[in-house]
């Protein structure tokens, strides 16, 4: 078998892989974060876990498909390993900056709810109280 055939096999193989992998990560440990950003709304909270899921997935392996070709021919052992560590270092390095955008915009998203909350008075109004005159 020819040792490019080997590196792409090899190089799917990982980068599905760590995909599946860091998906499941998120998915499992952002549903409670989720769940705080959308006051309590499991239900919400599942739809849009699974949706920013379906995204991820969309976004990683439309990249790993695309950065699967290469230029170069693969002749020797220590080719296929560079070759490799180049692209799968690339691959982790989108993985990275993926995760990282997610969680700026799901913080983004915490924050306005929050300051939402903090415009509205703790208690409502309980009647209304004339100005005092001379004060």
């Amino acid at each position: 078998m020819d040792l490019t055939v080997v590196a792409y096999v090899v190089y799917l193989v990982v980068s599905i892989g760590l995909t599946i992998w860091v998906a499941r990560t998120l998915s499992r440990n952002g549903r409670v974060f989720l769940a705080d950003v959308l006051h309590g709304n499991e239900k919400l909270a599942e739809a849009v876990n699974h949706l920013l899921v379906v995204g991820f997935y969309l976004v990683n392996l439309g990249f790993v498909a695309l950065y699967l070709s290469g230029d170069d021919t693969i002749a020797s052992t220590r080719e296929v390993f560079e070759a490799l560590s180049t692209k799968l270092g690339v691959v982790l390095l989108v993985l990275g900056v993926m995760h990282l955008a997610n969680v700026f915009v799901l913080n983004k998203i915490r924050r306005r709810g929050i300051m939402e909350n903090e415009q509205q008075p703790p208690v409502q109004p309980q009647g209304w109280a004339a100005p005092v005159a001379g004060a």
